[in-house]
């Protein structure tokens, strides 16, 4: 377990979980672990009744509708946003909000910026790590930069020309 404080529902909390490498060859001994994808896959059979287990895309993993079912059942999804010039975690939040119904913690990690954060939770994030040194209060209240949206979204099924 790490002492970092995150912003989860708006809130600041500690982190209790802890991120396994990408390049980690075996599950390791614990609780709370987000396992990276290929690893959870390797050893899905014996992982999915444990709820102290989560996974975490990289930019270049893609849901499938094959795994749906188990991804459902995860208390927890990260995606790892390796570079501030790769937008694909936001489509990866669309599909496990949208298409696969996901509805548990889906957490933003790796390069993630807090001007980011509010059009991170209008794609279906509700949990962010942010770097050791950001103002985390400041972070959460840009969740609420604006105050209406015109498009759809995870967070507003509606247009606005339909809301009023």
């Amino acid at each position: 377990m790490n002492n970092q404080m995150i912003i989860n529902n708006g809130d600041i909390v500690a982190d209790n979980w802890s991120i396994v490498a990408k390049d980690a060859d075996s599950v390791p001994e614990g609780e709370n672990l987000v396992l990276p994808l290929a690893l959870w896959l390797q050893n899905q059979n014996f992982l999915e009744t444990r709820k102290d287990i989560g996974v975490w895309f990289d930019s270049e993993d893609l849901p499938t509708a094959d795994l749906a079912p188990a991804l459902k059942l995860l208390p927890l999804i990260a995606i790892n946003f390796p570079v501030f010039t790769d937008g694909r975690g936001f489509s990866i939040a669309r599909l496990l909000r949208d298409r696969f119904a996901y509805q548990g913690e889906l957490r933003a990690i790796g390069y993630v910026l807090r001007d980011q954060l509010c059009f991170m939770k209008r794609c279906g994030f509700n949990s962010f790590v942010l770097p050791e040194n950001a103002d985390l209060a400041a972070a959460a209240a840009s969740l609420n930069d604006f105050t209406e949206y015109y498009q759809t979204s995870v967070d507003q099924p509606q247009p606005l020309f339909r809301r009023i």
